[in-house]
């Protein structure tokens, strides 16, 4: 009888920026948490850290301070939610369709993340240059995406300025809607089908008939 013995199981080791990295990540999931629960003003570095699983002297190694860390946070979950939903976004769909997949990602997101309401609502205060950063970052990766489709010819000749505004105008609806539909005692819940309905009905149909069909 042959007796097989398993392989030993290889352990690889993470270089010294490798770790850095994942220590650093894991202060700002830990800090997202903690914002999250008690806000920008009672989240202390002791709670972070604590949070963390790392000493405060490891904080320190990453951020020179706690605002450093907080202007941080609200762009860097901004990113996570730019990732998430592209990776999310139906690939050669059509434009409207893709929208769509933006705007349904949009709330999977918050189930994921269910303290970004807050972090975003209170960043203008305790974090304006986070609060600056994030919607810059926001606004010019939509803003580019929606050039895109115009230059692909999949939407109207919209001017420059005509598409920074309607980017607003979708950041607006996603964090309004996001309020009334998404956020209930402290938890986040899917949303509801009629919004989503709703959206992509505004999205490709418009909302007011034309007058004898002039569209102009």
């Amino acid at each position: 009888m042959t007796q097989t013995t398993d392989s030993p199981t290889k352990v690889v080791k993470l270089s010294r920026a490798q770790r850095n990295e994942s220590t650093k990540r894991k202060i700002f999931d830990a800090a997202a948490k903690i914002v999250g629960k008690y806000g920008y003003a009672e989240a202390s570095v002791a709670r972070i850290t604590e949070e963390a699983g790392v000493a405060q002297g490891t904080f320190y190694n990453h951020f020179e301070n706690r605002q450093e860390l907080l202007d941080q946070l609200l762009p860097t979950i901004g990113m996570d939610m730019v990732n998430f939903i592209a990776e999310r976004t139906g690939p050669g769909t059509e434009a409207a369709s893709r929208e769509i997949d933006r705007f349904r990602a949009f709330f999977d997101f918050l189930k994921r993340v269910p303290e970004f309401l807050r972090i975003l609502n209170e960043a203008e205060f305790f974090a304006p240059a986070g609060y600056q950063k994030h919607f810059d970052n926001i606004s010019t990766s939509f803003v580019r995406i929606l050039k895109r489709s115009r230059n692909a010819d999949e939407i109207e000749a919209y001017s420059d300025d005509e598409i920074e505004a309607i980017v607003h105008i979708f950041m607006g609806a996603r964090g309004y809607l996001s309020r009334r539909y998404s956020y209930s005692k402290d938890q986040v819940t899917a949303v509801p089908d009629h919004v989503i309905s709703a959206y992509e009905k505004l999205i490709t149909r418009g909302l007011f008939k034309p007058r004898g069909g002039d569209r102009s």
